[in-house]
């Protein structure tokens, strides 16, 4: 099957099954594959988190699958527990939650509800390009902008920008943060490794609309990949502090599960010179194998490498003048319009 834009190149076997599909061997190439999308009803809007490693509670996560076919992407083991395969059935086969903003709605209203940070796009991208179709994001900040709930979004797509009437309704309540993900300003290696995410130029001048209206946005450079684009480092920040941001963030490859073996396939295709490179400074991060899955080092890794880009992270962000954080969100603005409506139906 032919993976002509896309971050994967085929359908490695699900873990979970235990059956799957080979074509014939003389079978002709299929045709560069479409993206599907599918509706997929919830039965509930919000999700739980309880990783330390992870700066929120509870997320929001409107589409399962991403598009954006990152060749790196953690979440892709997450679409064998659909019956999909991480490779191109994660970013061709999306299921849609089209009733999630009502669902949204109802669980903010709940009397059990306790006004929290909700994060956006915490496993999937909220803003991948079906986003432009379904508006379920846009949506969904409507009701939080109607509740005054904070969210702290991060994406890859300068479609957020088209957001900003929202966001600047929860930001002057102290309710909003967006985080854009960068991690090359190459665009040919953009092209091979994020194949339908925004441009980084694209990304740094949705920074700066955001900044312009004045709703606090900022960088993660993410993922660090060591020994391709660990040394863009310093001209990731400074772009991205002259484009607005006023905070910054840092997270090193992680490769669960099958993202391995489909990163692997990838450096072959794309970088055959420095796949030894690649994947022995990965190595390196993670105690000799490609992943290590324990909370605290697993989004920084450990070692002299590690330590290296942690460094050169740290003085690029002091220099530039950025901070290391998001500025914390509040709750105190948080109203329930569905109860103050009650009356008026009493």
């Amino acid at each position: 099957m032919s993976g002509a834009g896309r971050g994967a190149t085929g359908n490695p076997p699900n873990r979970f099954e235990r059956l799957r599909w080979v074509p014939e061997p003389d079978a002709p190439e299929e045709g560069p594959p479409a993206t599907v999308h599918r509706s997929g009803p919830s039965r509930s809007a919000l999700t739980r988190n309880q990783s330390p490693d992870v700066p929120f509670d509870v997320g929001l996560n409107p589409y399962r699958g991403c598009e954006h076919g990152c060749a790196y992407c953690y979440a892709r083991p997450t679409h064998e527990y659909l019956g999909f395969s991480a490779g191109l059935d994660f970013e061709t086969q999306i299921v849609v939650k089209e009733d999630l903003p009502g669902l949204l709605r109802r669980e903010l209203a709940a009397p059990g509800w306790c006004p929290q940070v909700v994060g956006i796009s915490g496993v999937t991208d909220a803003y991948q390009p079906l986003e432009r179709r379904f508006q379920l994001t846009r949506r969904c900040l409507e009701v939080f902008a109607a509740f005054r709930n904070p969210v702290g979004i991060i994406t890859k797509n300068a479609l957020v920008a088209r957001d900003t009437d929202l966001l600047g309704e929860l930001a002057a309540c102290h309710a909003a943060s967006v985080t854009l993900s960068l991690t090359t300003l190459d665009s040919a290696l953009h092209r091979s490794m994020e194949p339908r995410a925004s441009h980084p130029s694209q990304r740094l001048r949705a920074i700066e609309a955001l900044a312009e209206a004045d709703i606090p946005v900022g960088v993660m450079l993410a993922p660090v990949i060591p020994g391709l684009t660990d040394h863009e480092i310093p001209s990731l920040v400074t772009a991205a502090a002259g484009a607005g941001a006023s905070f910054a963030g840092c997270l090193v490859l992680r490769l669960p599960h099958g993202v391995k073996e489909l990163f692997t396939a990838w450096l072959e295709r794309h970088f055959p010179e420095r796949k030894a490179k690649v994947l022995g400074r990965i190595r390196d991060l993670r105690g000799g194998e490609l992943d290590d899955t324990r909370f605290g080092s697993r989004m920084r890794g450990e070692g002299h490498f590690a330590r290296q880009i942690s460094d050169l992270f740290a003085l690029s962000r002091r220099r530039a003048g950025l901070a290391a954080s998001a500025p914390e969100l509040s709750t105190l603005h948080f109203r329930n319009p569905e109860a103050d409506q009650l009356p008026l139906f009493g």
